[in-house]
């Protein structure tokens, strides 16, 4: 009797037990799926929602987004993309841009075809390496690269940056610009870049190439360009490619220096005729003119040959652009003025931008900019001696993002 009694204790004591363990084992299963359940729901909460089709409702709304998109972590849907644009949706260089961007940052695309208006992406880590992106047409190349720089800034490493497409694009930066404008004033926020222009081409047929090569940083610098100083030198490209002929580089030339000797006697201006004829693909003829300050501001225009217009009006437009871009003694020209605001946006720091009239680009990205970051900008407009009513002042408190990597 005893011996029974001894092992039907047992038993009941392996019961318990066997029955607490698999109750913990139970529990410890729930939790995970509690856990899991909680994380995706977690993760869809944080889906930050873009309407494509608000303030400039195009392109650059997609090149923001995705970049920030891609920097902060947080995960973006676009919708109603490009819905004002005659061919609303996404163009190949849209995604083209999208699907470099999430390639740098290991990331999850969805929608992610030509003619889609909604696209969802989901960051991943950034990271440095070999890129390429290749619409297979002329978009532009600086429309790319306006995408992939800012993340590829916050990469574990230096990148290469392989773009194709069209270097001298309607609609778009040259090429000439990015590296003579944009380039040095990317340098006053600690960015730093090298462009190899590998191949030049233009509309319709593309083809061209440029290796971009970006060093990484751990925080961007905030920039205070305020003073624009005496304008010091003016210089530029007039150039033709193809089958047309050097002569319509020479007008171009000859009536952007008419042009600006109008309204500036006194300015040294340096704008040769060339004729693309290596390292280029394609017929084109265009100019873009760069003038300097004397404290390192830097303005452009820029015009392309069209059919049936003279390359003297080009030539005029090209410096009636410059022209319109210094009269209102800001410090960057109404294309710089909103390529810079993601950067300010990222800053560690208050940066101070004085400006011409504000374009709906600016508003546009600022717009972006404060949705997905932490950054706080104002536009109030200047009033001291040098100002006239189109001079503004651009003023951001940055968002401080770190290179977690560095």
């Amino acid at each position: 009797m005893h011996r029974k009694c001894v092992r039907l204790f047992r038993l009941t004591r392996h019961t318990e037990v066997e029955s607490a363990a698999s109750f913990r084992r139970f529990r410890s299963r729930l939790s995970v799926k509690q856990l899991k359940l909680g994380v995706r729901q977690k993760m869809e909460s944080e889906v930050m929602e873009i309407d494509g089709s608000v303030m400039e409702g195009g392109g650059q709304i997609l090149r923001v987004s995705a970049a920030l998109s891609c920097i902060t972590g947080t995960s973006v849907k676009i919708t109603k993309i490009r819905a004002g644009r005659s061919t609303p949706g996404l163009r190949p260089q849209h995604l083209s841009g999208l699907q470099l961007v999430s390639d740098l940052c290991s990331g999850s695309l969805q929608g992610a075809e030509i003619g889609s208006t909604e696209i969802s992406l989901t960051p991943g880590k950034i990271h440095c390496g070999n890129h390429t992106a290749d619409p297979q047409t002329a978009g532009s190349v600086c429309l790319l690269l306006q995408a992939s720089l800012p993340c590829a800034v916050f990469a574990d490493g230096p990148s290469q940056l392989v773009l194709k497409g069209g270097t001298n694009a309607e609609m778009a930066p040259q090429i000439d610009y990015t590296v003579k404008v944009f380039k040095p004033t990317m340098e006053k926020f600690g960015v730093h870049f090298d462009c190899d222009v590998r191949l030049r081409a233009y509309y319709p047929k593309g083809g061209g190439e440029v290796m971009v090569t970006v060093n990484p940083v751990k925080e961007l610098q905030p920039v205070l360009m305020t003073e624009r100083g005496k304008l010091t030198k003016c210089y530029g490209r007039a150039f033709v490619a193809g089958v047309l002929p050097y002569k319509l580089a020479k007008d171009m030339s000859s009536a952007a220096v008419r042009t600006i000797r109008r309204e500036i006697k006194d300015l040294y201006i340096n704008i040769p005729a060339l004729q693309e004829k290596e390292n280029a693909t394609g017929n084109a003829n265009g100019i873009i003119i760069i003038a300097e300050s004397s404290t390192g501001c830097v303005f452009a225009g820029s015009a392309l040959g069209r059919k049936g217009v003279y390359a003297e009006q080009i030539g005029a437009e090209a410096a009636e652009m410059l022209l319109r871009n210094v009269r209102h003694n800001g410090c960057v020209d109404e294309f710089l003025q909103d390529q810079v605001i993601i950067f300010m946006a990222l800053a560690k720091g208050t940066s101070r931008i004085r400006t011409g009239p504000v374009t709906q680009h600016t508003q546009t990205a600022i717009h972006i900019a404060e949705k997905l970051t932490q950054a706080k900008f104002t536009i109030t407009k200047c009033d001291d001696e040098l100002s006239n009513d189109d001079t503004f002042l651009i003023e951001c408190e940055g968002s401080g993002a770190a290179n977690a990597h560095m």
